[in-house]
């Protein structure tokens, strides 16, 4: 089974901002930059669609076909290290945001809302079902009917192990070997070699 797509992870209109110096940011650049952004753009609509498209190929195949599963997630995310192993069912909005490093071990039902830069440190386990959000709304429900939100990127270290239903919530950046206690709710950010449980995330133990 081979998977291609003609769309590129970013279209070509965000490569170039010197062509058009004097025009309005374009509502990718805006969420790139963790503005307030329309989420019904034509253009992240199609980044989605392709999106949904290669995660529907993703979790078509069987966890025993790992070739091919390593080829649909180079073509998905922004950055696959080695060795990764990513279980369906897997679901994200854009994919390109993405990044994994080295050894990274994601089980079965993780979703990624990554509007924002989502990044795994080498060797992370991710248990399942966790959800991690890079993605917010405005608090002003009129604002929010509108179709505005914005991005704020979640970084994870190395090391850590982020237990079976856990929730990790926009702009939160992990340490090193943290460990993320099962159904811990993690609002904010922890340094490395501590042990986060609860809801909201405290440090219950230093590693």
């Amino acid at each position: 089974m081979t998977v291609s797509t003609s769309e590129p992870k970013f279209p070509s209109s965000t490569s170039s901002p010197v062509d058009r110096p004097h025009g309005p940011r374009t509502e990718l650049e805006k969420m790139l930059a963790g503005e307030l952004y329309l989420i019904d753009d034509p253009e992240l609509r199609a980044m989605r669609r392709r999106c949904y498209e290669l995660t529907d190929a993703l979790n078509a195949t069987t966890n025993a076909d790992r070739e091919t599963r390593r080829t649909i997630l180079r073509e998905l995310l922004g950055g696959v290290g080695e060795h990764v192993n990513v279980k369906s069912s897997f679901r994200c909005d854009y994919g390109c945001n993405i990044h994994l490093g080295d050894d990274v071990f994601i089980n079965v039902d993780c979703v990624i809302l990554d509007c924002a830069r989502v990044e795994i440190g080498s060797g992370t386990l991710i248990g399942p079902q966790v959800g991690i959000y890079a993605v917010t709304h405005p608090v002003d429900a009129a604002e929010r009917a509108c179709g505005r939100e914005w991005g704020e990127p979640v970084t994870i270290g190395s090391n850590c192990w982020i237990g079976g239903h856990a929730t990790i919530l926009p702009g939160v950046t992990l340490g090193d070997n943290v460990i993320v206690a099962a159904g811990a709710v993690v609002t904010r950010s922890f340094p490395a070699n501590v042990m986060v449980a609860g809801v909201p995330a405290r440090v219950v133990r230093e590693l």
